[in-house]
């Protein structure tokens, strides 16, 4: 059965944009322009998931949430604003919204957030469906068994967390579960990416600042930590926050007060934060590149993220998940894995974590035609040397012999479609054309 979808929105060509996008994912979407035309629509019936912009003519977004949670509190409910609106967007996420976009909305990015509000990417498909209650972090393996109990019960306290791991693995999940399993799940989840944010900029992202307090400050701002009241900071790749920074954020850590770039008046906050980072953060505080104070500040608790090559019992678990869904986007009949296939899986370093694995799943959706997923619809990296392959240099075997065999493989997999083998040796088209050139197999 679909996912019902409401979406809210009074300009009528983002409207039927957003609406078509959804659709295309798979939801029964009804839409409507006027708040008014909304809350009669929700007066008749209940939707899975309520989604509308905040400015509107006549009634707005917040009072449109207001009723949701009046009716149907479980019903997330996302909101949609522009820039400059950031800070009723967050006042909003107090009152109960599951978060909040920014426009011009991202297609992929907003059928994402609805699959996670939903909680369509998350499938029990082994044991107690208790273990797996924590949004888009799936596994049965002993490792995400532990970091499942870890985040249990340090929800239960407002301890400082610092989240260690790899990219791809899966840090800011942990930390969304982490706020949305503790007291504080009604309030705001604030995430702060250290690495995206410039240097000029974050103090006063941060702390805001007064008007007329720099050159442009035309008018007073909200810094984040004022707006993360009663609810949670997640500051990702912590290690890269500027070192006079790390100064001014252990300050607010240890009185819970700050103020304003050029404010005069204390601004005294409560807040829980959490960090993380993809750095050998014990060896940057030998470097003098982190300060070790404010590192202990974090690391009150430690949560280590496993990649993926230490959890292979996950592959199966987390590969059958997102076939399950991608054959839904794609619209295609596949109903598992080929052994060998699957054992390919199982036996690749994934670099790129639990991310790359998605990345191949999706591409070997749209490969295959039907059936079942075999070794053909897999990247080139991960597919085992076949028996008769196994050539010593003995035998004479250069280079260019052996990649003319693999990229003819490839282009034989998939009837000399050049798009199609370039996906399946993991290079774009032009390369692949480049060597069929110097390989002699460009037809003509």
């Amino acid at each position: 059965m679909k996912s019902s979808i409401l979406i809210i929105d009074d300009e009528l060509n983002s409207l039927k944009v957003l609406s078509l996008a959804l659709k295309k994912e798979g939801f029964s979407v009804e839409a409507c322009s006027t708040g008014e035309e909304a809350l009669a629509k929700l007066d008749k019936d209940v939707f899975d998931l309520v989604i509308s912009d905040y400015k509107l003519p006549g009634i707005n977004g917040e009072v449109i949430l207001e009723r949701v949670k009046e009716k149907t509190p479980s019903v997330p409910f996302i909101l949609l604003t522009a820039y400059g609106s950031i800070e009723r967007a967050v006042n909003a996420m107090k009152k109960g919204a599951y978060t909040y976009l920014t426009k011009p909305v991202h297609l992929s990015l907003l059928s994402s957030v609805a699959r996670e509000a939903l909680g369509e990417r998350i499938k029990d498909y082994v044991g107690d469906p208790c273990r797996y209650q924590f949004l888009n972090i799936v596994g049965k393996s002993k490792p995400m068994q532990d970091v499942f109990s870890m985040i249990q019960r340090v929800s239960k306290t407002d301890a400082g967390v610092l989240i260690l791991g790899e990219t791809g693995t899966g840090k800011e999940l942990a930390a969304r579960a982490i706020h949305y399993s503790s007291m504080r799940a009604n309030s705001a989840f604030i995430p702060i990416d250290c690495t995206t944010i410039p240097k000029d900029l974050m103090e006063s992202e941060l702390f805001g600042h007064e008007k007329g307090a720099f050159t442009c400050a035309y008018a007073s701002k909200t810094g984040l930590l004022e707006m993360a009241n009663e609810g949670t900071v997640f500051f990702d790749e912590i290690g890269d926050l500027d070192f006079t920074l790390q100064k001014k954020l252990l300050r607010f850590l240890q009185e819970k007060e700050f103020y304003k770039i050029g404010g005069k008046q204390k601004i005294k906050v409560d807040v829980r934060v959490i960090a993380a980072t993809n750095r050998n953060i014990e060896k940057a505080v030998e470097q003098g590149e982190f300060r070790a104070d404010l590192y202990y500040r974090f690391n009150v608790i430690t949560i280590n993220m496993p990649p993926l090559r230490e959890r292979s019992d996950d592959i199966p678990l987390i590969a059958a998940h997102f076939l399950e869904f991608f054959t839904k986007k794609y619209k295609k009949d596949i109903t598992g894995f080929e052994p060998a296939a699957m054992d390919a899986l199982k036996h690749y370093d994934w670099p790129g974590n639990v991310r790359e694995l998605e990345n191949v799943i999706e591409r070997a959706t749209i490969l295959c035609p039907s059936g079942q997923i075999n070794i053909s619809c897999l990247p080139y990296k991960l597919k085992p040397l076949l028996p008769e392959e196994n050539y010593s240099l003995e035998d004479g075997l250069n280079l260019a012999e052996m990649e003319k065999r693999v990229v003819l493989k490839a282009l034989e997999a998939s009837s000399w479609n050049q798009s199609k083998s370039a996906l399946l040796l993991g290079i774009t088209r032009k390369q692949l054309r480049t060597k069929m050139k110097n390989l002699g197999l460009l037809p003509g």
